[in-house]
């Protein structure tokens, strides 16, 4: 009957993009993470993106939009090995999923946080400065600003989120063991370990560590961004209108030195300047939400609130697989 549960645990894994969870794929990745491999996949990434790069800037004679593409080629045999090897294909699923299922948290999210950020940011908005600095970056280099602020945002997150694992894989264990598992596979398996095994090996099952701990917290990381996306997102669009109606042309032009350019042909109150400077501030709001949620204890239990449950959820279902008899467990 194990084997079952474990059958049926290792299909739940997969399914919310935790394929490390599995003892078998963890073993293959590990291989696939071998340092040889790693270095020839580096150096066909570099060479890729240095060539598209440099051949990018010369074509169209701007060296920020050969930084960009170089960049994004440089992504595509990093994409493919992390498919074909890492077995990313269950995390691309999980994220396309989740991506569609997240758009319901819109209007609350939106709710919640905007009024907040729009007090600060609308300062910058009005700013003669902002538009100036904003509308004079080419789009190759606004977009390496943006990829600037989302990295630092991931960084901000990926501090975080590691000590959020550790506080509860430090308390799976008994009734915190039986409720997180409630509604899985191994609801019924969890009451069991919870009456037989003993304390001090739940817990030595429930610490996540190597590949797992790595693919537990990029799914964690996964959830979150697609908030602070769908945030800055909002952000943009308010911007956008807001611009459209309260920011004259003439206000523009005193304010950067010459008439702005339309965006859309025939509808002049959109324009490159605005979509520039609505980019830029949308993706320094949602570094800004990003550090305010793991920094603020208010904010932290509200956004942070579905992201625990998943993290409990899938670490107890860890735990009470990894206490199942059969074929052996991997620690890592």
């Amino acid at each position: 009957m194990s084997d079952g549960h474990r059958a049926a645990a290792e299909q739940w894994f997969v399914a919310r993009g935790l394929p490390y969870f599995v003892d078998d794929v963890r073993a293959s990745v590990r291989s696939s993470l071998a340092t040889s491999r790693l270095v020839v996949l580096g150096v066909v990434a570099l060479g890729v993106g240095a060539g598209t790069g440099t051949g990018t800037a010369i074509a169209a004679d701007d060296p920020s939009a050969g930084v960009l593409s170089g960049l994004v080629a440089a992504t595509v045999p990093l994409a493919v090995y992390a498919v074909r090897a890492l077995h990313a294909g269950a995390v691309a699923r999980w994220t396309i999923a989740r991506t569609f299922s997240s758009l319901g948290l819109l209007l609350p999210l939106a709710t919640r946080a905007l009024p907040l950020l729009l007090l600060f940011i609308t300062f910058l908005f009005i700013n003669t400065e902002v538009w100036q600095v904003a509308s004079s970056l080419d789009d190759g280099v606004l977009w390496v600003a943006v990829l600037l602020f989302a990295a630092v945002a991931v960084a901000f997150l990926l501090v975080r989120l590691p000590e959020e694992l550790d506080k509860v894989d430090d308390e799976m264990a008994g009734d915190r063991l039986v409720q997180a598992c409630a509604g899985t596979p191994l609801e019924a398996e969890a009451v069991r370990c919870a009456a037989e095994v003993p304390e001090a090996e739940t817990l030595a099952h429930a610490e996540v560590t190597g590949l797992a701990k790595a693919n537990l917290v990029l799914v964690l990381l996964i959830s979150q961004a697609l908030q602070v996306l769908l945030l800055s997102l909002a952000v943009y669009a308010f911007f956008v209108v807001f611009g459209a109606v309260a920011i004259q042309e003439d206000v523009i032009a005193s304010w950067l030195g010459h008439p702005p350019e339309p965006f859309i042909e025939g509808v002049p109150v959109i324009t490159h300047e605005l979509v520039r400077v609505a980019t830029f501030l949308a993706a320094f709001a949602g570094l800004y939400f990003t550090v305010y949620a793991v920094s603020d204890e208010t904010y932290r239990k509200q956004f942070f609130a579905s992201l625990i449950k998943q993290l409990r959820r899938a670490v107890g279902v860890r735990t009470v697989y990894r206490s199942l008899p059969a074929r052996g467990t991997e620690k890592s």
